[in-house]
């Protein structure tokens, strides 16, 4: 198998797995600062307990994120230097600030948030919670700053050595695809997080252990999860759509399987894409709706692959096709199950419907698989260009890397995540038995007093 292949095997797979981390402590951060302010708003001791429980939770899967992150930065060099030559003097500085700015910030905070609370006292304690969230979130921005300059290259210049430097900072932090791939992106982050903290209130309760700190769970993890879950259909699933109607329309035809242009394009609900035959196996449809959805015209013209040269098409369009309408399909359900929960919890009939508890609890893989093929969706869509328009995936690999080296060092990741896989599994499952322990133990240790 060429390197060239095997290099986007090999980053593929640590970059899958290492931000199955991220997505979890980003989702979890606001929830955190929800929790710390509902425990000063109302006095009650017991919501601090339950932020106290999920930073801790949070501080684990923070420190997993940071091992399985550092790879991927040496990666740009091993793996990726002729892509390094040419970008590194734009997406260097969004990756050296994340790296600056917001590690330093949470890593600094998240000690302070969980060895530091009798110091700082409930508001010390607050503002702690708080710069967390600030951290987690802004580092998520200067990825997402990385990733969109890729996907839409604004504010650069092509030097006489062919690279590119940078000629304006705010054009690439401010990079009109960064706002809505961000605002998509922790949007998704959010819905992990709150079918997570939903997930285990649900458990509690069922399993009849802490049952009432599993109803604060589900009291808070239901209402973000509803609110973040509508978010990501309407407005930021809709602005992402259209950006990519915009300045990428080969991709948007690749992931609704549409081969020829159409006005009035329809939607398309089920269908498989016959490469062959260049069209769609069984589609069921919804007619005009794509066209208005993209154009806000019904009768509104939608480019079809077909009027793109084919070296311009993506690479393997069936799997983002697919990604695409899984992560659809799985953001349709989510808002159906947390508008359902929603609806019960505010007639007050959701800790007796062990029905949906159920459903609630064995539905927190899901947001994590939704978000993977999103971002597959993502970057998919984006080839065959490491830079879009600008610089092919072909030549970005490291040609001084054999492919035998990176078959070496992939099946050394594989096994070292294996590990880390069972570690982290083992001190989550420890922490959920432990933290259960410890729920309202500091209120019986004060005789109960809030």
């Amino acid at each position: 198998m060429e390197a060239n292949i095997l290099d986007r095997i090999q980053f593929t797979f640590t970059v899958t797995y290492h931000y199955l981390f991220p997505m979890l402590t980003m989702g979890l951060a606001p929830l955190i600062v929800v929790f710390k302010t509902l425990a000063i708003r109302r006095k009650d001791e017991k919501w601090n307990e339950v932020a106290r429980f999920w930073g801790k939770i949070f501080g684990i899967t923070f420190l997993f994120g940071v091992v399985t992150g550092i790879p991927m930065e040496f990666q740009f060099g091993t793996n990726w230097a002729a892509f390094s030559k040419f970008a590194g003097g734009v997406i260097g500085q969004t990756l050296a600030m994340e790296g600056t700015f917001a590690f330093f910030l949470e890593s600094a905070f998240i000690g302070l948030f969980l060895f530091g609370e009798k110091r700082l006292g409930q508001i010390g304690h607050w503002v702690a919670a708080f710069l967390i969230f600030v951290g987690t979130w802004l580092s998520g921005w200067f990825i997402i700053a990385t990733n969109a300059w890729m996907q839409h290259p604004v504010g650069y210049e092509v030097a006489p050595d062919g690279t590119v430097h940078l000629t304006s900072f705010w054009s690439l932090v401010l990079n009109e695809w960064a706002v809505y791939e961000y605002m998509h992106n922790m949007g998704g982050a959010l819905v992990v997080g709150s079918f997570a903290v939903s997930a285990l209130g649900a458990f509690y309760i069922l399993s009849k252990k802490k049952a009432e700190y599993g109803k604060m769970f589900l009291k808070v993890g239901v209402v973000a999860g509803i609110i973040a879950s509508v978010w990501m259909l309407f407005p930021s699933g809709d602005l992402q759509g259209r950006m990519i109607a915009k300045h990428q329309p080969v991709t948007l035809a690749a992931m609704e399987g549409l081969f020829d242009t159409q006005h009035g394009a329809p939607l398309v609900l089920i269908g498989q894409p016959d490469m062959e035959k260049q069209r769609l196996d069984n589609a069921i449809h919804i007619p005009n709706m794509l066209s208005f959805i993209t154009y806000q015209r019904w009768d509104a013209q939608v480019r079809g692959l077909n009027e793109f040269p084919k070296d311009q098409h993506p690479d393997n369009i069936p799997l983002l096709y697919y990604s695409f309408h899984i992560m659809v399909g799985l953001g349709t359900i989510f808002i159906g199950v947390m508008a359902i929960s929603a609806f019960w919890l505010w007639r007050g009939w959701l800790f007796d419907s062990n029905w949906l508890l159920w459903i609630l609890m064995l539905s927190f893989p899901f947001p994590f698989i939704a978000n993977t093929v999103g971002w597959m969706v993502a970057e998919l869509g984006r080839q065959p260009w490491l830079v879009y328009g600008l610089f092919r995936t072909e030549h970005g690999h490291s040609p001084m890397v054999s492919s035998g080296n990176v078959l070496f060092t992939l099946l050394g990741f594989f096994g070292m995540y294996t590990v880390l896989s069972l570690l982290y599994i083992f001190l989550i499952l420890r922490r959920i038995e432990h933290g259960a322990d410890e729920l309202g133990s500091s209120l019986e240790n004060t005789g109960g007093a809030n």
